[in-house]
């Protein structure tokens, strides 16, 4: 029996002695042939229908509070640690600068876990509370609503072009 053990343990070794022989002897790995190497990649023309825009849901869930009533609300979803608030900055500046009083501004500040309870209290007490659940993990994103139907209008995450926001907002004063 220990035989037939040693000779089996032997012929094992052997083989994998012989297998790793190009790579001990002459210090050369055998090489591997790829077989997807010489194919294109199908995607890699192709854009990103998705790019800037955040999948969501048409509306927040009913009409918002009362003190949202009659102007466009632009709720964004904030944190000082990310890369994309920081990147939409300047714009956020512009749309406030741009539409002043003719819209009302929401920051839901997700920033830490203290920051974020305060968040969503006032996402709830602004009729908020669906949409904050939903989205409270988008940061860098900007949302318009229509506040008497709760119907998004438009949302951009990580998008700095003014003009992405503008005509949404400017057809939504319009219609007021």
């Amino acid at each position: 029996m220990k035989v037939k053990f040693l000779a089996a343990f032997a012929a094992i070794s052997l083989l994998s002695i012989v297998t790793a022989a190009p790579t001990i002897i002459f210090g050369v790995t055998p090489a591997v042939a790829n077989p997807c190497a010489s194919k294109p990649n199908p995607c890699a023309a192709k854009p990103n229908p998705c790019a800037g825009k955040v999948k969501a849901a048409n509306s927040v869930g009913g009409p918002l509070a009362k003190q949202l009533q009659g102007k466009p609300v632009v709720v964004d979803i904030y944190a000082s640690w990310c890369p994309a608030c920081k990147n939409i900055a300047p714009t956020v500046s512009k749309i406030k600068q741009q539409y002043g009083n003719k819209i009302t501004f929401v920051t839901l500040d997700v920033s830490d876990k203290a920051s974020s309870a305060k968040a969503e209290a006032k996402a709830k007490q602004l009729g908020l509370s669906k949409f904050f659940a939903a989205n409270k993990t988008q940061t860098g994103s900007l949302t318009i609503v229509d506040p008497a139907t709760g119907n998004i209008l438009g949302q951009e995450r990580n998008n700095a072009e003014l003009s992405a926001y503008s005509s949404v907002l400017d057809s939504a004063i319009a219609k007021k």
